[in-house]
């Protein structure tokens, strides 16, 4: 193994590039880089037990008939629409910050799930799906037993 000397410097982010990502991140709206077609993030928290995944997303202000959940082997897919309001005649916006658009988001699990006994739950916002793994994925134990005498 080489030793080698630390450079303090080499890790430094210049002024330009740091000023540069501070008005990117400030001021350009991530719609307008899209030109308008605004494809929305869906953030997700996924756990694990031995019998299945629990995926857990949030969406504010989304119907439960507004989101389209598909299970293809071990690829979840989970999209739909947060509907806009409409403008009313004379009404000026002042600040708009909710996120409204489509949204799509597909994970691959590291093992396929049992699509016919998934369960989908909506909650204040929330989804919960529950994916039990498929019955070929999931761990089984082996009993260890002592040496049959009659196979050598």
């Amino acid at each position: 193994m080489a030793i080698e000397r630390w450079d303090p410097f080499r890790e430094m982010v210049s002024l330009r590039d740091a000023f540069n990502t501070l008005l990117q991140e400030s001021f350009v709206r991530p719609d307008s880089l899209s030109g308008g077609a605004s494809v929305l993030a869906l953030p997700l928290d996924i756990s694990e037990t031995a019998e299945a995944f629990v995926v857990r997303a949030s969406l504010p202000g989304v119907r439960p008939e507004d989101v389209q959940v598909t299970i293809h082997g071990d690829t979840l897919t989970i999209q739909g629409e947060s509907g806009a309001e409409e403008e009313q005649q004379g009404e000026t916006w002042h600040l708009r910050e909710r996120r409204l658009g489509t949204f799509r988001r597909t994970v691959t699990l590291s093992v396929p799930v049992d699509a016919d006994r998934a369960v989908a739950e909506h909650d204040h916002g929330v989804l919960k799906l529950t994916l039990p793994k498929a019955e070929s994925a999931r761990p089984r134990q082996i009993k260890v037993g002592p040496k049959d005498p009659s196979s050598n």
